[in-house]
Parts: C-alpha cells; sequence; structure tokens
C-alpha cells in the first residue's frame, strides 16, 4: 500500500521565524560536518532495500543477524564504491542504524587501541589488516564476574611462559560469531609479580576457515527487545592457558619486560575515555531522535477541547504536554553541545599524552565518566517518556520508539554501570573541597570556597532567571555545598573508605549535582559564544535567541527537578524557586508561542517553534523509522499501512476466516 504525499506539518514550517537552515548547521557543528552527514544520510535513505530495517521485530534471531551482516559487507563494499574518506564512512555506518559488529571494530576501540597502545611497529602491522578488514577486531574486556572493576580482573597474561589464564570474558560486541582477533585486556605477571591491567592482540579463529583457536567461544544468547540490540553477535570466550607472542603485547610504553613505571594507572583507561566520551555525543542523537518523534506527533495528534464539534485541539497545546516535552527538547541540544566540548577536552588530552604531559588525564576520566553517567540516564528515561508522549500509538514497534528504547538502554550500562562511574566522579569532587588537592578543570570553581558558602541569589523577578550569571551561581554553589557536606561527613569516619561506603547515596546525589553544572556552564557558555561570535557566521536570523531559550528552560527545569536540594543547601528561597517557575512556563510558551483561548471553541493553535528546532537534526524518515515522526506528519495512513505490512497480519487477512476458525 503506497501511503500519499500529504504535508500535514506545512503550515507549522510556514510560520518559521528563525533560519532553520542555519540551525542545522549549529547542530552539526560547522558547515563541512553538515554537508558530510546529510549527504551520507540521503546516500542511505536513497537505498531501502539493502538497508531495510522496518522489518527487525518480526525476525528471529537467527535471520536478523544474517541480515546484519549482508548490510555490514554492503556498507564496506559502498563506502568503497564511492571512495570515501573514513569521515563520510563512518557516517555512512552511523545512518545505516543497526548495532554490528563493525561499531566495536571501526569505530569504537580496535583501531583505536592499536593506535593509542601500540608501537609504531605494531600500528604498521595491525592497523592495514583492520583497515582493509582481513582481520575483524573486537575489545574484549569485561568477564563474566568483572565488569566496571577493571582493576580486579582475573584474565592474567604472565610473560614467560607468555599465558593467557583461565577466565570468562562476556558481552564483547562481535565475538560470538564474527571476530578473528581481540584486543584483551588482562592483569601482566613478569617474575612472579603483578604490573597492571594491559592490552593484548589475541588471535581467536583461523583466517582460513574461522575455526576458534584453542578457545571455547560463542554468542552469549537474546537480549532484552525485539531486534533493538540482538543485531550484535555479543560474546564469551574462555582462555585456558593460551599462548600468545610477545610482540602481541600493546608496548607502546613498553620498556624492558613491561610498560614504564611512570605512567599512571589511568592510562589504562585510555580507550574507555574515548568511548565514554563517544558515548556522550551519541546521547545526543537517540535523545534528539525520541524528541523528534514525540514532537511531530503531538503536532499532529489531536485530543478534547472542542465543545461544538469544531476541531480539537493540537496535543501541543496542552501545558501538561509541553512541560513534559519541551524540557527533553532542551536536553537534546544540551547534550550535543556538552558532546563537543567534551570532544575539545578529548583531543587536549591526546595532544598532552602525546607529549608525556599526563596532567589533564584524571580530569579527563572524571568528566568522561560523570557526563557518560549523567547523559545516558536522562536519555533512557527521555526515549521512554517520549514513547508515553506518544499516547497508545507509541507502544506500537511502528512508532520506532520500543527499539530505539531497547538499542540505547544499555548504554546505562556499558562502559562503567551509571552509579560506579557517578561514586567515581565523586571522589574527585569531594576531594577537590578538602583541599587535598588544587580544583582544577570542571572543579576550578571550587577553589571560590567562601563565596559559594555564603552567596544568596539574587534573583528578584522572572526575569532575573534568564541571568546566566544568576543561574550558573545556583549550580555551582548547590553543587559545591553537597560535595562539602560530603567531605565533612567522610570526615567522621574511621577511614575515607569506610565513609564512601556509607554515604555512597548521598555521593551519588553531590556528582550528578557537580556533572550538571559541567553541562550547564558549557551550554552557558557555547550560546553566548554563539551571540558573541555568530559561531563562525552560523548565528542566522533568530537562531541565538532559540538556543538561549533551550538553554534556560534546561537549566530551569533542573532548578524545579532538585528544588528540594537548591532549597535545603540555601542556594535559593522558596520564593526565587517560584519566580524560577514563572520564568519557566514563560519559556515553554515561547517555543510554543502561546495559543489563545477562545470561548466555546478550545483552544486556537498558534505557531510551533518546536516543530522547526527538530527539524534542525535534519534526520530523514529512514533513519527515524517512524510511522508517528514522519517529516510530511502523514501519520494515521503510515500506520495503517505498516500494520498491513506486518507478515502476520498478512497471513490472517488473506486466509479464509471460516477455515481460521475451524482450526480452533
Amino acid at each position: 500500500m503506497v501511503v500519499a504525499s500529504v504535508d500535514n506539518l506545512a503550515d507549522e514550517r510556514s510560520k518559521a521565524q528563525f533560519d532553520v537552515g542555519a540551525m542545522k548547521i549549529v547542530w552539526a557543528g560547522s558547515k563541512h560536518v553538515f554537508d558530510v552527514t546529510d549527504r551520507m544520510a540521503r546516500i542511505v535513505a536513497s537505498d531501502p532495500v539493502r538497508v531495510r530495517k522496518d522489518n527487525r521485530t518480526t525476525l528471529g534471531r537467527k535471520e536478523l543477524f544474517k541480515n546484519t551482516l549482508r548490510k555490514m559487507a554492503h556498507v564496506v563494499k559502498r563506502a568503497n564504491e564511492l571512495r570515501l574518506t573514513e569521515e563520510e564512512a563512518s557516517k555512512l555506518r552511523f545512518f545505516v542504524d543497526e548495532p554490528g559488529y563493525l561499531d566495536l571494530h571501526w569505530v569504537w576501540n580496535v583501531c583505536t587501541g592499536y593506535k593509542r597502545s601500540g608501537t609504531e611497529e605494531q600500528q604498521e602491522k595491525w592497523l592495514p589488516l583492520a583497515s582493509r578488514m582481513e582481520i575483524i577486531g573486537c575489545y574484549a574486556q569485561t568477564e563474566l564476574g568483572h565488569g566496571s572493576n577493571v582493576q580486579g580482573l582475573e584474565t592474567t597474561a604472565t610473560f614467560d611462559p607468555k599465558l593467557m589464564n583461565l577466565s570468562f570474558i562476556w558481552w564483547p560486541g562481535g565475538l560470538g560469531k564474527v571476530s578473528t582477533h581481540a584486543v584483551v585486556y588482562a592483569r601482566l605477571v613478569s617474575g612472579g609479580q603483578e604490573h597492571g591491567i594491559y592490552g593484548f592482540i589475541v588471535q581467536l579463529r583461523s583466517l582460513d576457515d574461522h575455526t576458534p583457536l584453542g578457545i571455547i567461544i560463542g554468542d552469549i544468547g537474546t537480549k532484552f527487545g525485539s531486534g533493538a540490540y540482538n543485531t550484535m553477535d555479543n560474546g564469551f570466550v574462555c582462555f585456558n592457558r593460551v599462548r600468545i607472542p610477545r610482540n602481541h603485547m600493546l608496548m607502546r610504553n613498553e620498556r624492558g619486560n613491561v610498560c614504564l613505571s611512570d605512567v599512571p594507572k589511568q592510562m589504562v583507561y585510555g580507550t574507555m575515555v574515548y568511548v565514554r566520551q563517544t558515548i556522550v555525543s551519541d546521547a545526543s542523537w537517540a535523545l534528539s531522535r525520541a524528541v523528534c518523534i514525540a514532537v511531530r506527533y503531538s503536532a499532529i495528534r489531536r485530543q478534547f477541547g472542542s465543545q461544538d464539534g469544531g476541531i480539537e485541539t493540537q496535543v501541543l497545546d496542552y501545558e501538561t504536554q509541553q512541560s513534559r516535552l519541551f524540557p527533553l527538547l532542551a536536553s537534546a541540544y544540551a547534550f550535543r553541545f556538552v558532546g563537543e566540548w567534551l570532544k575539545w577536552l578529548y583531543a587536549d588530552v591526546t595532544e598532552r599524552l602525546q607529549a608525556n604531559d599526563f596532567s589533564t588525564l584524571p580530569e579527563a576520566h572524571a568528566c568522561t565518566a560523570g557526563l557518560k553517567s549523567l547523559t545516558t540516564s536522562v536519555t533512557a528515561d527521555a526515549i521512554e517518556e517520549c514513547r508515553k508522549l506518544c499516547g497508545g500509538h507509541g507502544y506500537l514497534c511502528s512508532s520506532g520508539l520500543p527499539e530505539l528504547f531497547a538499542v540505547y538502554v544499555p548504554a546505562c550500562t556499558y562502559e562503567g554501570d551509571n552509579v560506579v562511574l557517578l561514586l567515581q566522579v565523586s571522589c574527585q569532587d569531594c576531594f577537590s573541597t578538602g583541599c587535598w588537592e588544587k580544583p582544577v578543570g570542571t572543579t576550578t570553581y571550587m577553589g571560590n570556597a567562601e563565596h559559594l558558602m555564603q552567596c544568596k541569589s539574587s534573583a528578584s523577578s522572572p526575569e532575573d532567571w534568564l541571568k546566566p550569571s544568576v543561574v550558573l551561581e545556583a549550580f555551582e554553589a548547590r553543587a559545591f555545598r553537597l560535595a562539602v557536606a560530603c567531605a565533612r561527613d567522610i570526615s567522621k569516619f574511621s577511614t575515607p573508605e569506610a565513609g564512601f561506603a556509607e554515604l555512597s547515596i548521598d555521593l551519588v546525589e553531590a556528582a550528578i549535582a557537580h556533572c550538571e553544572v559541567i553541562v550547564v556552564s558549557s551550554l552557558v557558555m557555547w550560546i553566548f559564544q554563539v551571540h558573541r561570535e555568530g559561531s563562525a557566521g552560523h548565528s542566522g536570523d533568530g537562531v541565538k535567541e532559540q538556543l538561549q531559550i533551550l538553554c534556560f528552560i534546561y537549566a530551569l527545569h533542573l532548578i524545579h527537578k532538585h528544588s528540594g536540594e537548591f532549597l535545603s543547601t540555601g542556594c535559593i528561597t522558596p520564593e526565587q524557586a517560584t519566580l524560577a517557575n514563572e520564568q519557566l512556563r514563560t519559556l515553554y510558551g515561547q517555543i510554543k508561542n502561546v495559543p489563545m483561548l477562545t470561548r466555546g471553541s478550545g483552544f486556537m493553535a498558534g505557531s510551533s517553534k518546536c516543530s522547526l528546532l527538530v527539524d534542525a537534526f535534519n534526520y530523514t524518515d529512514h533513519y527515524l523509522g517512524s510511522a508517528l515522526g514522519r517529516y510530511d506528519g502523514n501519520v494515521y495512513a503510515t500506520l495503517y499501512a505498516q500494520a498491513l505490512r506486518d507478515p502476520s497480519m498478512t497471513r490472517w487477512y488473506l486466509m479464509d476466516t471460516r477455515s481460521s476458525f475451524d482450526q480452533f
């Protein structure tokens, strides 16, 4: 069944009050990135047969994985045919939108692991093989009994007789069926002494017939959700006295039998830092995708409000819908900008490491750990909230939201459980307040201790909450006072370890507060830099004003959400909290252009900026994969057409009704 092309959102878009094209470039980061991203998205969307994904939830695991193999091979073939750069090929893989072994081989860890930890000779050997797909790699660290506790890994690599001792590694993507090699992390043992955790290149399967090489290896089974992450062959492997050549140890910092003793232990987390900053960027993509679906459907759906049989009220006009949806829209933009800042931080750290400057590595580790935890937790919850905001239709797989949730929610656990990561952040957070270490980087504000402990918010009107200095001071004071309270309470215990164990709940709350300072401060800095410098010419008509509205929606929503902490720490008064809420509701109206209430006919919808703000994401219908989030808003005909295409629906539709009842 063909769905007629009718643009039901044209009226929304005709009332644009800012330059949507300029906002697209702001979202992308630059004109160059926008051009590459847009071109790759359209290449994928123009090839719907080979990269089809609307049938994933109806396929069994075996057929699902076969489809993934075909798609991944097609992606590599297309990248070669089109002579794509690595940047272009990366975007092509992204818009195919299917978790698969290439994620681990290319984008995440294998090539990065070789480049980061391998010697020049090792890079010359392994990188060309990986680039030509002559070997397929994965990242093997998580064990059946150890995940976030990297220092507690059971896998050992003993120098002479060069053995990988018994352990079960569990969960690596690509390991179950595809990978020929893995970068395995293990405790290095030499001369009877342990020297920490290091990476080793281990061949898993024969390059001739793909059979396992003296190991027990397989797939861990079906995961949560239909389709979703079941396209990925997460696997297990058991090493029992497996020999590997000495030069398969990643030895960039090697001297003699072990690595340089003056390299900080955090170097072991180098790859994890890279992956976590990538996860933060990915959070904005997943969240913006869900928000795009929910905003467009909320603009199409009409429900109640008519008193005389006239047109019903646009769901987006209800304040309850706005108060749930608009903070998520603002969060998507906030995470996009903090992700860009984190990329800059990571690049700076990498440059310093190459000069043997390890001073900023702990800061990068804490930032990526905390922001990974914050952004993934918020995004996972937000995708589910967007599903609810779409009513009953949001529960359909054709809405795209159930599978998006199932694909995304593992991010709250992989590369570090979110609560564990927040506890790691709280160590830096609380120690910075106790003068054990001088506050640096994102904790620099804690050096202004006397002011933050005594300051009172100057907000005396709703408009005062549109001043960046007022907002930032409230967030910094709240985070600092929570951290000071934790440090003070910890000092009452016999050991810091005992205090941390007893006060873990308080520490998590303090870490979240600190991470929110990072997001709000980077958001304010970035947006007001746009205002000041035009963001390299991308300011556009009305763009900076919309970004500022989103900035304050994000911040004031958090003040509303955590009002108990802001009030209990004395950062603001109850009256100031009321003023912040009043301003927040005003900002919602500025996003929607508050509709006018007329007697007897319900609401008359005003023009909506939020539809244009999600248009700025520049997502194709193929990438969104949602009947509810179609660009043209043709929701109901699409839902019906997709129902008829469902294999089970088609089978019963074509069967004779009487004969079907005879079977019972």
